[in-house]
């Protein structure tokens, strides 16, 4: 079969290598010549994700069989109109694709429904100084249909916010930005998978960020369990009142909490598997893969497999995605010596040997990833320690630009 993946880069790589290892066709549309899953694609096409209709062209010039993709927000939209386009398979209709990807119908679903957020307002390009002495600071402000934390930063003062009113437009293609009250709060990651309109909670991660000047919220590693395991009734109540606001009635769900001294508050709802690797991570912790139901229910491919069983909290489980300082690379260390290593379930650069590193501005600048599991917390950070011991991005003096989490150090 004829499967059209939306996006080669190493978030989608996962979902373009089963598909070939399947034997379907992959059509790959990427806005770049050559990402890094055009190798394993059947057929590849540069066009943007998010020019519906020239991927609704490409889809009829290939008469797939599917669409879709996985780890990145915006081009769940083109994929549901591509799929009403063709009366493909899809888990969301284009209304619902919409409500996921643009932070303005979001937000309307939200507060209609009664679902917890933080305070938040909608500025133009022409807002003044004026339409903000009445707000707390400090404030985030975020573009309202981009991805990996670009245009995303805390400011703190009304000066700051018109200062960088246009830099975080310049990543949006609406003409308006969303500006939230700052919630200090730790942050979880819920993956569901929703069946007939009722969601089934696989794991819940505590997302570990850090913020350098007014850039926040980049993520570095996703932890198992959480730390707020224990509000997990809390947690289902509030993913089953999302599903029924939102009108999910199929497919991955993906949702980040806030956890702060006000309760627990919705950051953000996707419809989509995470791009914190989760397809590696959720079979092994649940024995339920996901990546596999999203391929068949792409295709129209009818299968029963296993209920997920309940992840392991035995298990403890850290999916590292690290950063590297800038530099011109040399060198790697092999991905043979880093999946020997203690704990390792799977590593993958984002970088390659020649690549000139440049300072780190939000999540697009990951150089790679790690997936360890252990059976002790104690045990994990010891794994992870070790790997970041082995792991070596080299500059051409031999430098190791690699940048270790300072979590993990004893």
């Amino acid at each position: 079969m004829r499967l059209q993946i939306l996006g080669g880069g190493n978030n989608q790589l996962g979902a373009i290598r089963r598909a070939a290892e399947q034997g379907h066709e992959v059509v790959l549309v990427d806005y770049f010549k050559n990402p890094p899953g055009r190798k394993y694609a059947a057929f590849n096409e540069v066009v943007s994700t998010f020019d519906v209709e020239k991927n609704i062209e490409i889809a009829k010039k290939y008469r797939v069989d599917g669409v879709m993709t996985m780890g990145t927000d915006q081009p769940v939209y083109t994929v549901a109109r591509v799929a009403e386009a063709l009366q493909l398979p899809a888990f969301l209709d284009v209304p619902t694709a919409r409500a996921v990807t643009n932070k303005e119908v979001m937000k309307a679903i939200m507060t209609d429904n009664q679902i917890p957020t933080v305070p938040y307002r909608f500025l133009t390009a022409a807002a003044g100084v004026a339409e903000l002495k009445d707000i707390p600071f400090p404030v985030v402000i975020k573009p309202l249909d981009s991805q990996g934390q670009r245009g995303v930063f805390k400011l703190n003062s009304p000066a700051e916010v018109i200062n960088s009113l246009s830099e975080t437009l310049s990543f949006s293609r609406a003409d308006k930005v969303l500006l939230e009250s700052y919630y200090p709060s730790d942050e979880i990651t819920v993956s569901a998978w929703v069946d007939k309109g009722v969601p089934e909670i696989l794991t819940i991660t505590d997302r570990e960020s850090f913020s350098f000047e007014r850039n926040i919220g980049i993520c570095y590693a996703h932890e198992y369990p959480s730390r707020h395991h224990n509000r997990s009734p809390e947690i289902q109540t509030l993913v089953d009142k999302i599903t029924r606001a939102f009108q999910i009635k199929a497919g991955p769900l993906y949702i980040q909490l806030l956890v702060g001294d006000q309760g627990i508050v919705v950051n953000e709802v996707a419809g989509r598997i995470g791009g914190a690797h989760e397809d590696i991570f959720i079979p092994y912790l649940t024995g339920f893969d996901i990546l596999d139901r999203v391929i068949n229910f792409s295709l129209g491919i009818i299968a029963a497999p296993p209920r997920p069983r309940a992840a392991r909290l035995s298990e403890h489980l850290s999916v590292q995605l690290f950063f590297a300082k800038p530099g011109k690379i040399a060198s790697l260390t092999s991905l043979e010596r880093l999946t020997k290593l203690p704990g390792m379930i799977a590593a993958g650069y984002n970088v390659a040997v020649g690549e000139t590193l440049e300072t780190i501005a939000n999540a697009t600048a990951r150089a790679g990833y790690l997936v360890i599991a252990e059976t002790s917390e104690r045990a994990l950070h010891q794994a992870i320690n070790q790997a970041f011991d082995a792991l070596k991005i080299s500059d051409e003096q031999g430098q190791n630009l690699v940048i270790q989490p300072k979590a993990y150090l004893d």
